[in-house]
């Protein structure tokens, strides 16, 4: 089964002038691939290609494909996702990763943007402080996940655990989801595709789904983020973040 024009055309756009060494020791898989990543999956691509590759880095992260994220980061670059945009992308995947796996990826992604003529460090992105992160950080929080349940957490938390709670609200979202760069909407896809990635998260997953919902993106953008992330993370967490909108969202 030969590549189809679609898929060709897609994945010379991506990565032009770029011949996969997969295709010559492995040209069947990478011809279904192709077919399947770059053609059938993206008739049903809502989402336009920087966001397509934004969310599809983030997944890549979270399930520590580190080789294909090199691939992938470099055609992010191609179709226009910017340095800013890839550096907070990496940035936010450590409160939700944690530093352990996504260490490797600050390093690729600095190895590539050098590698482009990149000057680095970037431009800072915090608006926050040590005395602001946490109000600013509860604000976004609130925001983002709603005031009863946060008000919730803190109230049900034990008292030997109230420090987590601050720490979700100082630190993942002072620290992290306040900054610019990316606005709130896409940061809630960015760890959504995250959370789907990693596995096992499954009540996390839902309260993103909800939280998603929140800020504006509805049932059909999650499930447009959940279909293109599928040739990537494979179809047992893909079901399973599907299962998690139908049970926040009905159809």
């Amino acid at each position: 089964m030969a590549p189809s024009e679609c898929a060709r055309k897609k994945h010379d756009e991506l990565f032009p002038g770029h011949v996969s060494t997969l295709a010559v020791t492995d040209p069947e898989l990478i011809e279904t691939f192709d077919n399947f990543a770059f053609d059938e999956v993206l008739r049903h691509a809502s989402l336009n290609v920087r966001t397509r590759l934004m969310v599809q880095l983030a997944a890549m992260i979270a399930c520590q494909a580190l080789s294909e994220y090199r691939v992938m980061l470099g055609a992010a670059l191609t179709v226009g996702v910017s340095p800013v945009e890839i550096k907070e992308i990496v940035y936010q995947a450590v409160p939700y990763v944690g530093m352990a796996k996504v260490f490797d990826f600050i390093h690729a992604t600095n190895d590539v943007l050098t590698e482009r003529g990149v000057k680095l460090p970037l431009p800072g992105q915090a608006t926050t402080t040590p005395e602001t992160r946490m109000p600013k950080g509860l604000e976004v929080q609130r925001q983002i996940v709603g005031d009863e349940r946060v008000d919730r957490l803190y109230a049900s938390a034990p008292a030997d655990q109230q420090h987590i709670q601050r720490f979700l609200s100082d630190n993942c979202f002072g620290d992290y989801l306040t900054r610019s760069g990316i606005d709130i909407p896409t940061r809630e896809l960015l760890t959504l595709s995250m959370l789907v990635a990693l596995g096992g998260c499954e009540a996390q997953v839902k309260g993103h789904v909800a939280a998603n919902l929140r800020v504006g993106n509805d049932r059909g953008r999650l499930i447009a983020v959940l279909t293109q992330l599928l040739p990537f993370i494979g179809y047992p967490r893909t079901l399973n973040g599907l299962r998690a909108v139908d049970e926040v969202v009905a159809p």
